[in-house]
């Protein structure tokens, strides 16, 4: 999945290239962005531009800085509401367990666990959904208040800001079951305790199944729900506007309605934002967790397949046409997917069996032989009622319950894969980056051609140019533009697809 996702990145730096020559803007940002009008209408003096010398709104940058710490302050604020809410969850899903066991119910008492976090995972979705208009909201206020001068700048931050969120939001939940749950238990006679709860334990088969089930919940019915939105909400929005201009035209003669006034009763088009955040959110499930959910990449097909028919029908029947806005590329879309693609070897070397399976292999020898055994520590402290038998628990302790040497070699060897790991996969990065070009060959003959002709036509005209100054200049008449422009016109015109 790894190397996929750095092929996939890869692949699209060569498609962005060529949408970008296709439609001129290679150099856009750089070179020809303007100040958005709302930044002129409210920045609160002018200024030379250093590089256009034209007097221009400005804000000054002092200002513009503290208001972005200011705002990252509230950033921090909301991921510490997330946090509340993600142990709220993990208290919910204990209270249900208990519940669950202390009914006597022999069923109940087998599933306490499947059941709790299955329920736990659609209340953390539902608090997800939530968390998500309301922090989007606010990050467009933030945005808009830090004023950023151009539109490439303003909607940067913007993405910044809700991804941010959004990744702690959809993934702290998975992040926990992943990488904290069960770590943090103890060991019989001297629990964890949150809040005068013991902490959550993973089951007799680890971790996986819990954090497969969350993710099936959490991705599939993230998706489901949207695409119900991307559905009815439209629909919704384009019959009120139609029974408020019904109302409207009530009082007028009654006629056929003209074809603009149609159209006018098409609701507005908000924009892609949404639809890149879903997708990259998309990316960062069958990415980073797909060693523990191996369906997500099937789920995010059949998706895709349903979201560009839902998008068909919703950009061709409800929306108004769009204005077209020039962009050079995804801007930091794609440095988010970049860092997504990189960060999906920790859960392979933090939740899977296979590292301490082969460090017992390598110590002991052995085709596994013993190797459950050999996961389960004594607790001498601790008898079953009856038979005086040893309780056994799933660690790597001794007697007295300090961890053995076996636990920190496999830790030790956890990071060590880690690392190289991720210099592999870092490694086959730059090395697919350096084997394939960001910009495909025959385009790049092509703008060196355009290139080439543009600098021709340009040495051309300066010889014309010389040519008639100096012949006016040697005849003693003085030539105006007017005489030298046609024979500019004249010259053979050079055509490019720029």
């Amino acid at each position: 999945m790894s190397f996929w996702a750095v092929s996939f990145l890869e692949y699209w730096k060569r498609k962005n290239a060529t949408l970008a020559h296709h439609w001129d803007c290679m150099d856009f940002q750089e070179e020809e962005e303007r100040p958005r009008p709302e930044f002129a209408a409210m920045a609160p003096c002018m200024e030379q531009n250093p590089i256009t010398g034209v007097k221009e709104p400005h804000f000054p940058e002092k200002d513009r800085l503290s208001r972005i710490l200011t705002g990252s302050m509230a950033i921090i604020i909301m991921l510490c509401v997330v946090m509340i809410f993600l142990v709220s969850v993990i208290m919910y899903r204990g209270i249900i367990s208990m519940m669950m066991y202390h009914t006597g119910n022999a069923i109940l008492m087998t599933q306490a666990g499947n059941i709790a976090n299955i329920s736990s995972t659609m209340v953390n979705l539902v608090l997800i959904l939530l968390m998500s208009q309301v922090y989007t909201s606010l990050a467009e206020k933030l945005t808009r208040w830090e004023m950023h001068r151009t539109q490439t700048a303003h909607e940067d931050a913007f993405t910044f800001k809700v991804f941010i969120f959004q990744f702690v939001n959809f993934y702290s939940s998975p992040f926990y079951v992943a990488f904290f749950k069960g770590r943090f238990v103890g060991f019989p006679g001297q629990y964890g305790k949150l809040l005068g709860m013991r902490n959550e334990d993973c089951g007799p088969g680890g971790c996986l199944i819990e954090l497969a089930q969350q993710l099936f919940i959490i991705m599939v019915g993230k998706q489901i729900i949207s695409n119900i939105q991307e559905f009815f909400i439209p629909k919704l929005k384009a019959w009120r506007q139609k029974r408020k201009l019904a109302r409207v035209r009530g009082s007028q003669i009654c006629q056929e309605p003209k074809r603009w006034e149609e159209d006018y009763e098409l609701i507005m088009c908000e924009g892609l934002f949404e639809e890149y955040l879903e997708m990259v959110l998309q990316f960062g499930f069958i990415t980073i967790f797909v060693a523990a959910f191996p369906l997500a990449p099937l789920f995010a097909l059949l998706n895709n397949w349903v979201e560009i028919r839902l998008d068909a029908q919703k950009f061709v029947c409800e929306y108004r046409r769009p204005v077209a806005e020039r962009a050079q590329d995804i801007s930091v879309w794609f440095f988010i997917l970049d860092i997504m693609a990189q960060i999906s070897a920790f859960l392979i070397a933090f939740t899977s069996d296979f590292l301490p399976r082969l460090l017992y292999k390598y110590e002991h020898n052995s085709h596994l032989h013993g190797y459950i055994n050999f996961t389960l520590s004594y607790s001498p402290e601790s008898y079953v009622a009856g038979n005086h038998t040893l309780c056994r628990y799933k660690a790597f302790r001794d007697h007295h319950g300090n961890y053995t040497l076996f636990y920190w070699k496999l830790l030790a060897i956890r990071l060590g894969f880690i690392i190289a790991f991720e210099h592999v996969v870092f490694f086959c990065l730059r090395l697919i980056d350096w084997l394939v070009p960001d910009v495909p060959e025959s385009l790049e003959v092509k703008i060196k051609r355009e290139r080439y002709l543009a600098k021709q036509a340009l040495a051309d005209n300066q010889d014309v140019l010389l040519t008639v100054s100096h012949d006016s200049a040697s005849s003693g008449q003085c030539t105006s533009n007017r005489g030298v422009l046609p024979e500019l016109h004249n010259m053979d015109p050079v055509h490019t697809d720029a």
